[in-house]
C-alpha cells in the first residue's frame, strides 16, 4: 500500500460569531459560492441546483468554453441527505471529460435545535479521483453575516494514494430579504503539476426570487465545479456564471390530503382562546420557538405542557399560516421576517397546516404533567 502523506493547509476563515438559525441552507442567500454551508435538503425534498460557469478566450478568438454542473440531493429524515454531482466539462482529469461525485452529508448539530453552531458533515466518492473526498463544516451567524468555515480531506487525482487536508472560509451578507453579498477561499498546500496549488475563490450577488422557493445567484470564481475537488482547486482563468435553485416537496404531490379548514374570521389570531399576538402579550407559560423554512415546517411534532405558548416565525420566502385543522385557530398570513404566537391552555392534540400550502403540516401535543 502506498503510504499516505498528509499535508495540513493554511487556516480558514475564523470569526466571532453568535448562532446561526440556518443549516439546512437550500437557500443560497445563507451561503457563498464555493463553501457548500453543508446544506442538507428537508426531508421528502429533492434539491436540483444548475450551476453553469464559462470563460472566454483571449481575442481575436472570444471562444466562450462552459462547464455546467447539475446537483440533485434527496432529503431523508434524521437530517440526512443523500445525492449528486455531475459536471459535464471537467477540468480534474484529462481521460475524465464528465466528472461524477456521489456523497452524503449529515447535520451533526443545528443551531436552530439548541446547539451554538451549525456543523455538517460530508462523505462522497469522486469517479475522475477515483477517490473518497470528505468535508466538515461549521457555520454561525452574526445578525445579517453569516459566516462559514470548512475543512476537507481529499484523494489527489494527480499522485496515487496521496491525501490532501484543505481549508476554507467565506460569508454572506443580507442586505435585504431578497439580496445578499457572498465570498469565499480555499486553499490545497503544496504544488501541483504547474509549480503551485493556487487560492480558490468566489464572489458572488445572490438573490432570492420573490414568493417563490427559488433562488439565482450570479457568480465570479477560479474553480470549476461544484464538487468538493472543484470548489477546492482554482486555476488562472476567471469564470463568470449564475445558479439556480430548485426544491421539489414531494409531500406536495404524493402526501396525504389534510382535511379542510373551516374558514376563519380575518381576527381569528386574536379572537381564538389564547391567542398571543406576535407583537407580544402577556403569557402565563414557557415560550418555545419554531420555524417555517423551506416550505416545511421542519419542527413539524411539538410537545408542550399547558400554558406554554409557541412562536412561529416564518424564515422561508414566502408567506405561510399556522392554521388548526379543526378551526380553533388560524395565524393568518405570516409573512417572511414575521413571527406568530398561540399559548395552548387545554390538554390535547391540535393538528395544524399552511392553507396556502397543505401539504405542509405539523400537530402539537399538549400534555398535562400533573
Amino acid at each position: 500500500m502506498i503510504a499516505l502523506r498528509p499535508r495540513i493547509a493554511c487556516a480558514a476563515v475564523v470569526l466571532c460569531t453568535v448562532p446561526s438559525s440556518h443549516v439546512a441552507a437550500q437557500s443560497l442567500l445563507d451561503r457563498p459560492p464555493n463553501v457548500s454551508d453543508g446544506w442538507v435538503a428537508n426531508a421528502g425534498t429533492i434539491q436540483f441546483n444548475f450551476l453553469h460557469r464559462f470563460v472566454v478566450s483571449d481575442a481575436p478568438v472570444r471562444k466562450v468554453t462552459n462547464f455546467p454542473t447539475f446537483t440533485v440531493g434527496v432529503g431523508l429524515p434524521e437530517r440526512l441527505m443523500v445525492g449528486f454531482n455531475y459536471a459535464t466539462n471537467s477540468t480534474l482529469a484529462p481521460r475524465f471529460p464528465n466528472e461524477w461525485e456521489f456523497f452524503g452529508r449529515y447535520a451533526l448539530f443545528r443551531a436552530d435545535r439548541g446547539a451554538p453552531l451549525d456543523v455538517t458533515g460530508q462523505v462522497g466518492y469522486n469517479l475522475s479521483a477515483e477517490g473518497v473526498d470528505g468535508e466538515v463544516t461549521l457555520a454561525r451567524r452574526v445578525g445579517p453575516l453569516r459566516l462559514v468555515g470548512a475543512v476537507r480531506a481529499l484523494s489527489n487525482p494527480y499522485e496515487a494514494g496521496d491525501v490532501d487536508f484543505g481549508a476554507g472560509g467565506g460569508a454572506t451578507v443580507r442586505l435585504s430579504r431578497y439580496v445578499a453579498l457572498a465570498g469565499d477561499a480555499a486553499k490545497l498546500p503544496g504544488r501541483d503539476s504547474a509549480g503551485v496549488k493556487k487560492l480558490a475563490w468566489s464572489a458572488g450577488l445572490h438573490l432570492a426570487i420573490p414568493n417563490t422557493p427559488h433562488t439565482l445567484s450570479f457568480q465570479a470564481t477560479n474553480t470549476n465545479t461544484t464538487t468538493l475537488q472543484g470548489l477546492s482547486r482554482g486555476d488562472d482563468d476567471v469564470r463568470w456564471g449564475f445558479e439556480f435553485t430548485v426544491p421539489i416537496t414531494l409531500a406536495r404531490y404524493f402526501g396525504r390530503r389534510s382535511p379542510p379548514v373551516a374558514a376563519a374570521p380575518p381576527d381569528a389570531a386574536a379572537a381564538a382562546p389564547g391567542a398571543v399576538p406576535a407583537a407580544g402579550g402577556e403569557r402565563s407559560g414557557p415560550v418555545r420557538s419554531t420555524v417555517i423554512r423551506q416550505m416545511a415546517f421542519p419542527q413539524n411534532r411539538l410537545e408542550v405542557e399547558p400554558g406554554a405558548t409557541i412562536t412561529w416565525k416564518n424564515e422561508d420566502v414566502l408567506a405561510h399560516t399556522v392554521t388548526a385543522v379543526d378551526g380553533a385557530f388560524d395565524s393568518g398570513m405570516i409573512q417572511p421576517g414575521d413571527s406568530w404566537s398561540y399559548t395552548f391552555t387545554t390538554p390535547g392534540t391540535y393538528a395544524f397546516l399552511c392553507t396556502p400550502h397543505p401539504f405542509m403540516t405539523g400537530v402539537v401535543v399538549v400534555r398535562d404533567r400533573s
